[in-house]
């Protein structure tokens, strides 16, 4: 590495006063250099900065007029209905303007899994299947059905992407035609620590996180991938995540339904049965469609009802999406607000020993999919059937574990098979 590299990271880390990042400089090998300049020169210091301070500064209570966001119930339609927006969507998706993109940024650690969540195997007799096939089988089904091959964008992280792409290889891409399936890689952001550091995780590598799945519109507009759906003629853009074994990737009642209401995102949701359950709800703010965390909402709001004796904040979010290419095209323009996360990450000391903290010690900042909706005026939400689209997995102790998402997949497909 060029010393003028070396006085350029100085300097930098000098403003910041980051110097402890390069207390074993002189200790590493030249690639181990090479790399942790590389990294200090790439990182956006008055970014990261700025978010810590302003996240210490800003007043996070409720400042917004709070109003119910109206929702349609699938299980209210009547079969004139549903034929109707089906048959809105099927003529979209038989024109070829319809893409999936499944972001799948996150490691099995929750699980106790080494790995790309993805390639997660769920345990499902005669055979296991990993998170990828079934999400793969899952926009198969639609290919055949509608004599289409979709094009299928996959978000990756810096920690995962290799050992994805490899996964894919190894299984032939299930099946999948190879070149309608493209990776790209979401952003990352330094962890920076209680006392405004940041960490090193390695003496030669400074930690960073995926920087949250609201990213995916940036990184699409930075990976090229807007530019591709627009010369493929793509309109429609579901987005999903990789752990939902329900997913539906390609709904045309959805798809329908907001061309036929002239909306240009959609989202489904599932009844809130239990009113404090730790889950996010769908709500306006400030008039704009929104998502209310759940750290906001207390016994009375959620037991809220309207004049017909409906609950008003119960519609919780499933993380299944669709927008428009227009305004998958706006929000990639825009900085979502990012989120604070108090985080244990370990972390090399001065003394160059790993260290493991028993409690929280730093930040992550994270934007999320759903911010984007509040730079529209209006947005479709479809209450769905949980049984029949949502089986997340997310962690072996809670009740979204491998376990039950297998016992709800396997009681799906016995029945739709019926």
């Amino acid at each position: 590495m060029d010393s003028d590299y070396l006085t350029k990271a100085k300097d930098i880390l000098k403003k910041y006063h980051q110097e402890h990042l390069l207390y074993f400089y002189d200790e590493l090998s030249d690639d181990e250099k090479n790399k942790l300049l590389n990294q200090i020169l790439s990182i956006d210091f008055e970014q990261i900065f700025r978010l810590y301070d302003n996240s210490m500064t800003n007043n996070f209570a409720l400042t917004q007029e709070l109003s119910p966001l109206e929702h349609f119930e699938k299980s209210s339609f009547s079969k004139s209905e549903i034929d109707r927006y089906v048959s809105i969507g099927e003529n979209v998706l038989k024109q070829n303007l319809f893409a999936v993109v499944t972001m799948a940024g996150g490691q099995g650690s929750r699980l106790g899994y080494h790995g790309p969540k993805g390639t997660y195997l769920l345990n499902l007799k005669p055979v296991k299947k990993s998170l990828f096939q079934i999400m793969c089988e899952d926009i198969l089904r639609a290919n055949k059905k509608y004599s289409i091959t979709i094009p299928w964008f996959i978000m990756t992280s810096d920690e995962n992407d290799m050992a994805t792409k490899e996964f894919f290889e190894v299984n032939n891409y299930f099946g999948y035609p190879r070149d309608s399936v493209t990776f790209f890689k979401q952003g990352k952001l330094p962890i920076i620590n209680v006392d405004r550091n940041l960490m090193l995780q390695e003496p030669y590598l400074i930690r960073e996180a995926s920087n949250g799945n609201g990213n995916v519109f940036l990184s699409m507009s930075k990976n090229g991938i807007l530019d591709e759906m627009k010369k493929l003629g793509i309109k429609w853009i579901s987005f999903g995540g990789i752990d939902n074994v329900l997913l539906k990737n390609v709904d045309p009642l959805l798809l329908g339904l907001a061309i036929d209401k002239n909306e240009q995102i959609a989202s489904k949701s599932i009844f809130k049965k239990e009113p404090l359950e730790k889950t996010a709800v769908y709500c306006k703010k400030d008039g704009k469609p929104a998502i209310l965390d759940y750290c906001d909402i207390d016994l009375e709001l959620s037991e809220k009802k309207d004049e017909n004796g409906k609950f008003l904040y119960r519609e919780a979010n499933m993380l299944s999406h669709l927008m428009s290419i227009d305004a998958v095209d706006k929000v990639s323009k825009i900085e979502l607000p990012y989120h604070r996360a108090y985080k244990k990450n370990s972390f090399v000391n001065d003394e160059g020993v790993k260290q493991v903290p028993d409690k929280p010690n730093s930040f992550k900042f994270e934007n999320f999919i759903f911010d984007a909706f509040l730079y529209f005026d209006n947005m479709i939400l479809l209450r769905v059937n949980a049984d029949e689209e949502f089986a997340p997995i997310k962690d072996f102790t809670g009740i979204y574990n491998p376990d039950t998402a297998k016992e709800k997949y396997l009681k799906f497909w016995k029945s739709a098979e019926v």
